[in-house]
């Protein structure tokens, strides 16, 4: 396993990090699926103990997976150990009526991060994110405050910014602008790259990178096909439609054949192309067994300059416009 420096922070990460979402459990909002589906707790722990086998010390979850269940099995495993590194977020509630919305006021802030503290069992948060705020949040600067308060007395470390799926520029530009926070965590993969421009700026600015989704809600493994069907408590249910899948299956080939060339797995191809960009720290692949922690933790692999070029060429051509309907539809946020 590879080590790489949090930005300026005095944290260090494993280059392969853990994506707890999954494990978080079946969740919905209303008749909307939050989550990935049934879990089994038992294996969701033993997956957590073969990350840390295989020398994964980043650990990403939110307060939102699961609706708090995926705090609470990170803090049942790891509890208070100090030799791995803990990131949660902040900022999406539940209404009444089942809703969902978001929340960065100092009260809820300060209530939030003291009942993830309780969940994860830990004294501070390495790494609190605001969860997907935008700029007319960032500008209130009360949430700044308190995420400052928070860190003074000790609740957490640094904090960051969970940023948007497809437009993540804004806030990143002023963060940047104003020297605010440690880090950021991001989309990028060989399918979504539209952070590329972000990369270089922030990390030369000091901040840390955490890459999120390298492997597009599983479609970069290489095991979803054209007859895959989700059950109704995964959210890949509502984003992976038909009319999806049958644009972006048969524009992977690139990705097959090239895992093959170099003798790993689709999984594998995708997170070293993440993992070839120097500035990110870490990348986060979603892990639910102990399978998963095992192939995704190794078999990482230095691409050519002429594959990383030919994975890049490929967006530019293909996958932005794919990108871009999937957006216009809802279905891939």
């Amino acid at each position: 396993m590879e080590y790489r420096k949090f930005g300026k922070t005095e944290l260090t990460v494993s280059a392969t990090g853990f994506g707890a979402w999954a494990i978080g459990g079946p969740a919905f909002a209303g008749d909307i699926p939050i989550g990935w589906g049934k879990t089994d707790d038992r294996i969701s722990i033993r997956a957590i103990h073969e990350a840390l086998d295989q020398g994964i010390t980043f650990f990403d979850t939110a307060d939102f997976y699961g609706l708090g269940h995926s705090e609470i099995l990170l803090g049942k495993t790891l509890g208070n150990r100090e030799d791995v590194v803990v990131a949660s977020k902040v900022g999406h509630r539940l209404s009444t009526d089942q809703t969902i919305y978001t929340d960065y006021s100092p009260g809820h802030i300060q209530k939030a991060c003291e009942e993830s503290l309780r969940r994860l069992k830990r004294e501070a948060i390495d790494f609190y994110q605001l969860h997907t705020a935008k700029v007319s949040d960032l500008k209130k600067q009360k949430c700044i405050a308190a995420l400052e308060n928070l860190k003074k007395a000790g609740k957490i470390r640094y904090w960051g910014v969970s940023l948007n799926t497809y437009h993540p520029g804004p806030e990143a530009e002023y963060m940047i602008r104003y020297q605010l926070g440690s880090g950021f965590q991001l989309v990028f993969n060989i399918l979504n790259q539209r952070a590329m421009p972000l990369l270089k700026k922030a990390a030369g600015a000091g901040y840390g990178i955490i890459a999120r989704m390298p492997l597009q809600f599983g479609l970069l493994t290489g095991k979803i096909n054209l007859k895959s069907h989700f059950e109704k408590s995964d959210h890949r249910s509502f984003r992976l439609t038909p009319d999806i899948l049958k644009k972006i299956i048969p524009e992977l080939s690139v990705v097959r054949d090239m895992a093959a060339a170099y003798g790993i797995s689709q999984a594998a191809l995708s997170l070293s192309f993440v993992l070839s960009f120097r500035e990110i720290n870490t990348v986060i692949p979603g892990i639910r067994t102990p399978e998963q922690a095992r192939e995704n933790a190794g078999h990482i692999v230095k691409l050519s300059h002429t594959d990383k070029a030919r994975l890049i060429d490929k967006y530019n051509k293909v996958y932005t416009g794919i990108l871009e309907e999937t957006e216009k539809t809802g279905t891939g946020k």
